[in-house]
Formats: structure tokens, C-alpha cells, sequence
């Protein structure tokens, strides 16, 4: 699934979901070293587990983040 984040650096982020699993997860923009890590940990991750993990997670001021901005495409793609 391609997702397009909202008030985040990053402009795409991609990710599979596999036997309701987080596969393939990559950002387009944003913090490449932060990102790549976060993407890695999660791989093989249960989805709820992933977003219970991700969900609300602020950027600085901002009222999200990219990691938040991964939890609501996983959320959408769950049907959630």
C-alpha cells in the first residue's frame, strides 16, 4: 500500500501487510536514518501491535510524526 502522509517531512510512505503482518515498510523524504530504523523494527511486527506502538507519537511541535503518520495508513489499510 502507498500511503501520503499529512503535516510530516516525508511525502510517501509504503508498506505491505502480510498474513497481518508489516512488511516492505519505506518513507519517501523526511529523517532517511530515523525512518530506515523505525521501518526495521517493524517489519514482521503484528499491524495492532505496530500501531498500538506508533499511534500519537508528536514531532515536536507538530501534532504528529511520521511514525503516527505510519500508524493511521496501517489503521486504513486494517480497515480500522
Amino acid at each position: 500500500m502507498d500511503y501520503t502522509p499529512k503535516g510530516v517531512c516525508s511525502q510517501n510512505i509504503h508498506f505491505d501487510i502480510v498474513d497481518h503482518k508489516v512488511r516492505n515498510v519505506s518513507f519517501r523524504g523526511g529523517c532517511n536514518g530515523n525512518l530506515q530504523g523505525i521501518s526495521r523494527l517493524i517489519d514482521g511486527m503484528d499491524v495492532d501491535e505496530a500501531i498500538s506502538r506508533l499511534d500519537g507519537i508528536r514531532c515536536g511541535f507538530k501534532a504528529t510524526s511520521c511514525p503516527d503518520q505510519l500508524a493511521k495508513a496501517l489503521k486504513e489499510a486494517a480497515g480500522e
